[in-house]
């Protein structure tokens, strides 16, 4: 089998620390430091986390975890053995598997790191970790240095820093319950929609506007449910599915965005050309804050293990 390389930094026989955030992984001495001080880390969960850090930004299959750590020949229950490794990193780094900073799982596939990742050498004389934060430190300083490191942790697509995964999707499911409130409030509605579309427009426009609101609200109430429900049991493959149904999400956002004019009476021209100029944005923040929670695993080049498998 081949040895998976490292995706940001030089090659495992060049490469002795692997440095993330406010962590580096010293691969000679076999330890896991944090602001150089050692993590306790046993040996096959230290294997899976340089394993991981190796092939940073890609990911690294079950199957191919298997062969490297736990060969043919040893009679354990991998999957548990493979479990408890990654848990018992997780706890090491701080990490959470349902908001993760650092180990991603992809469901029945394997593990990515998700945070950058720098090799040094120690032909280049690199000084330890804990020299950037010396052990007189006070509790505080070494709160603000823990945290302007860890502010450069970008996501690996959008580039910017990586948010909390709850929150973004929180703030989907919010976008979501908006337009349901827009459709449900406009189809109960309906004649008071007919009476504003008809003392504006004149002849047929009236009528044509009443029946896009009508077709466009009844169509967009089981779309705004499934992407509801899927954000709420974080389907896994909605940022796929999602990538699929945005052009009809932005032409029907699009339409839906001049809504704020049905309200002309009470609010005012100015008022509506405002929100209207809000609303034209959002299907674009929706596919961002997809992008931010719901990664494209095939964007990215697989581990060697991968192509390995396919030959």
């Amino acid at each position: 089998m081949a040895t998976p390389s490292s995706h940001n930094s030089p090659s495992e026989s060049e490469a002795k620390l692997l440095r993330f955030s406010v962590f580096e992984l010293d691969l000679d001495a076999g330890e896991l430091r944090k602001n150089g001080k050692r993590v306790r880390l046993q040996e096959q969960p230290f294997q899976v986390l340089a394993m991981l850090l190796e092939n940073a930004g890609r990911v690294v299959t079950r199957d191919a975890l298997r062969q490297k750590i736990w060969p043919a020949d040893t009679f354990v229950d991998f999957d548990h053995s493979l479990n408890t490794a990654v848990n018992k990193i997780r706890d090491s780094l701080s990490d959470s598997a349902s908001s993760p900073r650092f180990i991603e799982t992809l469901a029945r596939r394997g593990y990515r790191f998700i945070a950058p990742v720098d090799g040094i050498t120690t032909s280049q004389g690199a000084a330890p970790l804990a020299a950037a934060v010396p052990v007189s430190t006070s509790v505080e300083e070494t709160t603000i240095a823990d945290t302007a490191i860890e502010e450069t942790v970008l996501h690996p697509e959008l580039h910017v820093p990586v948010p909390h995964r709850g929150l973004v999707r929180a703030l989907f499911m919010l976008i979501q319950v908006m337009f349901l409130a827009f459709y449900l409030a406009a189809l109960s509605h309906l004649h008071d929609v007919d009476r504003i579309a008809t003392s504006f427009l004149t002849g047929w426009k009236a009528p044509l506007l009443v029946g896009v609101v009508l077709v466009t609200g009844t169509v967009g109430i089981p779309l705004r449910f499934y992407l509801i429900s899927a954000v709420a049991f974080d389907f896994r493959k909605l940022g796929e599915n999602f990538r699929k149904l945005f052009p009809f999400v932005l032409a029907l956002d699009q339409l839906w965005a001049i809504a704020p004019f049905l309200l002309l009476p009470q609010i005012g021209v100015g008022l509506a050309f405002a929100a209207t100029a809000a609303l034209l944005y959002v299907p674009f923040s929706e596919r961002t804050l997809v992008r931010m929670a719901y990664r494209d695993d095939k964007a990215l080049p697989p581990p060697n293990g991968d192509r390995r498998d396919k030959r």
